[in-house]
């Protein structure tokens, strides 16, 4: 059926092979002094180009040298034997690809899954069987990889950038791990993404799509939809969710120059989950879910796998499907995170404490996304939500929103937050405060033990400012939305902030994360019985550093 003993096997053969060839190499074993994980993850940043994204030259930049660090690799061969499933699109491609990967290994088969970006550790963007590949393999596959292209660089063939050079790493993963299906997720775009040499899939997949990366893609939905349906390949199937009609249009178009079928897939009806939950919160995963479970129906006819698993009643899902749809997680998409700064005190403290729900949202479709999950899951949980006429010491808890918001300058502040505070004011909340910090992390370095801006004095805040000015202008320009009451600094409030914060009505900038948070827990500890929620939204790179902060 699914995997054999040659599928167990094989991995731990190659992996034994690849430290024989390190250490006939005089390269010493992972876990060496020499060849340690974080010495990969080092050169692995060494990669990372300070050049913007949005420098016209990233367009399809030299491309076609993916082919040949494939045949400098040897892997040519063994990627067209992979039986992988792609997935293109603007919103949700991470949770589908989570979907799909969960449903088949939930179907009995071997899964090989890479995603992008990770949130806390590189070895998050290469999954197998639902868990992250360890430090063992990652290093072997690493230093493999690493050895061999150093080798045989040159002028003309230069060493490859970060995530080609991750793609590259996947894909040598996926082929010596002897992965049943390998699920890919594309890193930027589709036509000109390092991903896209993936020249015999099984099935492709497009998400919702939108508008983001404008500076690469293009600035109508018809030219964003041109770039994603790059992946499509004649003769393999393509589906799709509902899409607007200029983008349903172009991607249509393309399917049909190659000729082959372009199938939208409905929304997972909740009926057919027999009243579980999917593993992934929010009314937008239903539309995920549906596109992961025709993806995964079509893969399994097309590898001659769906024998015993669907039945002739094609009206109901198979359990397997069930059970992977309701177990599926990932990181920092509609997550819930209790602080867990608050359940290390003592009982005696009360009610209240600190929650942080975490969402990577960072276009304008997304954020209106992010809203309505968070309006619906902290209205699931609160009494009432905070409003000025409610006392500020009342004898039951409270529980007040908070946002944290911190987005790339690539990206304009006003698009994503206008979505995001008329959907949760229409939706009754109403953020008590909104902060504004950097991103903790560095962005020419990977890996848990990234590092971080050692003086918060020295911190360039000019775009936290921006940002905070777009804050006001938007309050501003929604009197009708958003009470003005509530928008106020209370008194409660102001006693409570750090003096390294810059005030503005209800908003504060914060030199570091770790500072924010600080200032949040030493509120909510103040003024129980309130309790905290906090939406932290607008990137994901912010997400992982709130996740790595608090799990310290």
């Amino acid at each position: 059926m699914a995997r054999g003993k040659q599928s167990y096997f094989a991995p731990v053969q190659d992996l034994r092979m690849l430290k024989e060839h390190m250490a006939s190499n005089g390269e010493g074993e992972p876990g060496s002094p020499a060849r340690t994980y974080e010495e990969a993850v080092n050169c692995l940043s060494s990669l990372i180009t300070r050049r913007t994204r949005a420098d016209g030259a990233n367009k399809g930049d030299h491309f076609n040298l993916m082919f040949e660090y494939l045949k400098i690799l040897e892997l040519e061969d063994s990627m067209s034997r992979l039986k992988v499933i792609h997935v293109a699109g603007t919103k949700g491609k991470g949770s589908t690809c989570a979907f799909t990967e969960s449903i088949l290994r939930n179907c009995g088969f071997h899964t090989g899954l890479f995603t992008s970006p990770h949130l806390i550790d590189v070895r998050e963007r290469f999954r197998l069987d639902g868990m992250d590949i360890s430090e063992e393999k990652f290093t072997a596959y690493f230093w493999w990889c690493w050895d061999i292209l150093q080798e045989k660089i040159n002028d003309d063939v230069p060493m490859p950038t970060y995530f080609r050079f991750l793609a590259l790493l996947a894909f040598k993963i996926f082929v010596a791990e002897n992965v049943d299906v390998a699920i890919v997720e594309v890193g930027l775009g589709g036509k000109f993404d390092a991903t896209n040499v993936i020249r015999t899939p099984i099935v492709c997949g497009i998400c919702s799509l939108g508008y983001d990366h404008m500076e690469i893609l293009g600035n109508t939905l018809g030219e964003i939809a041109g770039e994603k349906a790059g992946i499509f390949k004649q003769g393999v199937p393509a589906y799709t969710v509902s899409q607007p009609e200029e983008a349903m249009s172009t991607l249509k178009a393309k399917a049909s120059q190659l000729g082959i079928s372009l199938q939208v897939a409905s929304p997972l009806d909740r009926g057919l989950l027999d009243g579980q939950q999917l593993g992934l919160d929010g009314e937008h995963q239903y539309i995920n879910a549906g596109l992961a479970i025709s993806m995964s129906r079509s893969w399994l006819e097309r590898t001659g796998h769906s024998e015993g698993i669907f039945i002739q009643n094609t009206e109901s899902l198979p359990e397997q499907f069930i059970r992977g749809l309701t177990l599926s997680r990932l990181q920092g998409r509609a997550q819930i995170v209790p602080d867990p700064y608050f359940s290390t005190q003592s009982s005696t403290l009360g009610p209240g404490g600190l929650v942080f729900y975490l969402d990577g949202a960072h276009s304008p479709e997304s954020m209106v996304v992010c809203a309505r999950w968070f309006s619906n899951a902290t209205k699931e949980t609160a009494r009432y939500i905070y409003h000025p006429e409610q006392p500020e010491h009342s004898s039951s808890a409270r529980l007040v929103p908070i946002l944290i918001f911190n987005c790339m300058s690539v990206r304009d502040p006003q698009l994503l937050l206008a979505p995001l505070m008329s959907t949760c004011s229409y939706n009754g909340v109403y953020f008590h405060k909104a902060l504004f910090v950097p991103n903790q992390s560095t962005f020419n370095q990977v890996g848990s033990f990234t590092s971080t801006q050692s003086n918060p004095q020295q911190v360039d805040l000019s775009w936290q400012m921006t940002i905070q000015r777009v804050w006001k202008n938007t309050i501003n320009g929604n009197k009708g939305l958003i009470d003005d009451k509530v928008t106020g600094v209370n008194e409660a409030c102001k006693q409570g902030e750090q003096r390294n914060t810059r005030n503005f009505e209800n908003s504060a900038i914060f030199p570091s994360l770790a500072s924010a948070i600080q200032w949040l827990r030493e509120y909510a500890q103040q003024k129980r019985p309130i309790g905290l929620q906090v939406l932290v939204t607008g990137s994901l790179h912010l997400v992982g550093d709130v996740l790595r902060l608090i799990k310290k």
